[in-house]
């Protein structure tokens, strides 16, 4: 993938120099109002580290849709201030992450009033490393990247990518630009209301199951999403080089649900998948790929 020449964001907030959580070897928060029980951690953990599969699929989409229910309204401890760096980083990772929010950030100011005549406001990128805080709740490491609707920002613990490369058999820049991606599609989702409608949907929801439903639905819209982001941009500048789409699409394959309970509990719960299955993901990526039209990317409005 060629990405040295994007423009650079400045919509970076750097909290990878603080280090006071991880120093203290603290791990996913207890007892706030949108988290999992102790149990449930310990025992996700457990499954993790036998597996060496990341759980961030099995608990992130729970844990985000409690803080949703909850309106991000969790119980917080008194932190000293944190240190924040704002700007794009001089690290070479660093770089990396905001030259491909800056590309993002350039296709979908042209996207999006062209194609929903809606004007694109940038989020931010929160770069951190084991935990920070989020308007959400917590962020941790273990949820993978997020986005956050309440603040509008994208959370980021660049270590996901390293977790991609050794344990999802994904990688490559291509890869984690489509994660990034991803997230920033679910902020093309809130600027055009789709993510409020469905968290009402959510509260609603008779059951567990049919929240998650929902999720999927919306998970599935903002692989499509990432899809339409890289298909405009690769007309323009023409970025993509062979190999690249498929080690998105390998990469989308490594974390369907499906594949993922099947590895660390040796059976799929279609009911309890938060993101969709293998071929879900696959399907909607190339299908954003494909149109470069986010009209295509009703997960919605098909069954």
């Amino acid at each position: 993938m060629k990405w040295e020449d994007f423009q650079t964001s400045e919509n970076i907030e750097d909290r990878r120099g603080d280090d006071q959580y991880a120093d203290a070897g603290a791990g996913p928060r207890m007892g706030g109002a949108g988290h999992l029980g102790l149990g449930t951690i310990v025992i996700l953990g457990l499954i993790g580290y036998m597996t060496g599969i990341n759980p961030a699929v099995l608990i992130g989409g729970a844990e985000m849709l409690n803080n949703m229910r909850n309106n991000g309204q969790v119980a917080r401890q008194s932190n000293p201030p944190r240190e924040t760096t704002t700007g794009a980083p001089s690290d070479q990772l660093g770089q990396f992450v905001a030259k491909i929010l800056g590309e993002n950030e350039e296709v979908w100011s042209q996207v999006l009033p062209a194609q929903k005549n809606i004007q694109f406001r940038p989020p931010k990128l929160v770069m951190f490393n084991g935990e920070t805080d989020s308007a959400c709740g917590a962020a941790e490491s273990a949820m993978g990247p997020f986005y956050c609707p309440l603040d509008r920002k994208i959370y980021l613990d660049t270590s996901f990518f390293r977790d991609m490369k050794n344990r999802f058999g994904g990688g490559g820049d291509f890869a984690y630009a489509y994660v990034i991606s991803h997230e920033m599609g679910h902020h093309i989702q809130n600027q055009l209301g789709i993510l409020p409608k469905v968290h009402q949907a959510q509260q609603r929801a008779a059951s567990r199951a049919q929240a998650n439903a929902l999720s999927v639905r919306i998970e599935l819209m903002a692989d499509c999403l990432a899809g339409v982001w890289a298909a405009n941009g690769n007309a323009k500048r023409q970025f993509l080089e062979p190999g690249d789409v498929e080690k998105a699409v390998a990469t989308a394959q490594a974390i369907g649900d499906d594949r993922l309970q099947r590895a660390s509990r040796g059976v799929v719960v279609p009911d309890s998948f938060t993101h969709g299955s293998s071929a879900q993901r696959v399907q909607w990526l190339q299908r954003g790929l494909q149109s470069g039209q986010i009209d295509s990317c009703n997960t919605f409005g098909q069954n």
